[in-house]
């Protein structure tokens, strides 16, 4: 399949990237949500010029048992239940760099998130359950300078990006629940996109380590986190597509800080599998992609567990 031939509208899905609107690994969870940052092609920047959207919305349910002393801002948890929601819009631009080898692309990702959160805390010898809710509200929006995309030929494509993330959004180090991680992110990502069967059968991966600034409020400071996810995607001449995800998230370094050393670096990793299904309609000039994922998180240590769900939809003008 020719280049030519990608719609420009791939790589906003591999932009979308949704973060979770919430707590850091100070809190079990991460920038990422295991098996959501892979989207289609995200391993392409094709060469037509131009503006393309999308918007996205995850849910994440999960939880973290009581026996696990978990850091949620100023306060260590005897056991976490969480709910997020998030929809995030995304803008992306496809520069006009010609049909090369090199394309390049840049974007920016404004998410709306609520949060809902259970814990168990322990006030001296009394230990107590606390709830706590943000309302719908700006979480920490990201964006990536530029996004280089290589053609190594017809079928195989890489993608280099670094994303920011940032820490605008709400934030009180006394609650449970914030809309934002009150700190910077830097994630070096590399995709990786294989077309096999005529471009119907595609094979892409995604892999990226997080690198967390120190949240001053707490002194608590996230170790590096890697993470890689992959999707297979069979693509039918009727606009629908099924195939399945994994995804796996590893802590690298321990976390650091007071709150941290206590609880031996809090290091954590995740494994998550599940199924994908997505519908292209195209129309003269432009095409809409709708997608939709699920998945289960096993093997889960220092870290939430739960099963995410997550639907898109991209529009290339």
């Amino acid at each position: 399949m020719n280049t030519r031939n990608l719609s420009a509208s791939c790589i906003v899905l591999a932009t979308l990237g949704l973060a979770p609107p919430a707590l850091a690994t100070e809190g079990a969870l991460g920038r990422t949500i295991t098996g959501t940052t892979v989207q289609s092609f995200a391993g392409v920047v094709p060469p037509t010029p131009g503006f393309n959207a999308a918007i996205g919305f995850v849910h994440y349910s999960g939880e973290i048992g009581g026996s696990r002393e978990t850091p949620v801002n100023n306060l260590l948890t005897l056991g976490l239940d969480a709910d997020f929601d998030m929809v995030s819009v995304t803008g992306l631009y496809v520069w006009d760099t010609g049909e090369g080898r090199w394309n390049f692309a840049s974007m920016a990702t404004l998410p709306f998130a609520t949060v809902d959160v259970t814990a168990n805390v322990a006030l001296g010898p009394r230990t107590g359950q606390v709830k706590d809710k943000a309302d719908w509200d700006v979480f920490d929006p990201f964006f990536a300078p530029i996004i280089a995309g290589y053609h190594f030929d017809q079928t195989h494509h890489m993608t280099l990006a670094l994303y920011i993330y940032s820490d605008w959004g709400s934030y009180d180090p006394d609650r449970l629940a914030n809309l934002s991680l009150n700190n910077w992110t830097y994630s070096p990502t590399v995709g990786y996109t294989q077309l096999m069967q005529k471009g119907t059968l595609e094979f892409t991966a995604v892999g990226a380590v997080d690198f967390y600034t120190r949240n001053d409020a707490t002194d608590y400071k996230n170790g590096a986190v890697f993470r890689l996810d992959a999707q297979l995607v069979k693509r039918f001449a009727n606009g629908w597509g099924v195939g399945g995800i994994g995804g796996w998230i590893e802590q690298l370094e321990d976390d650091e800080g007071p709150t941290a050393d206590r609880l031996d670096g809090f290091k954590g990793h995740a494994l998550a599998l599940g199924p994908t299904v997505n519908y292209t309609k195209k129309w003269d000039g432009g095409q809409v992609e709708f997608a939709a994922r699920w998945l289960s998180e096993f093997n889960v240590k220092r870290r939430l567990k739960g099963d995410p769900l997550m639907v898109t939809a991209t529009i290339a003008f």
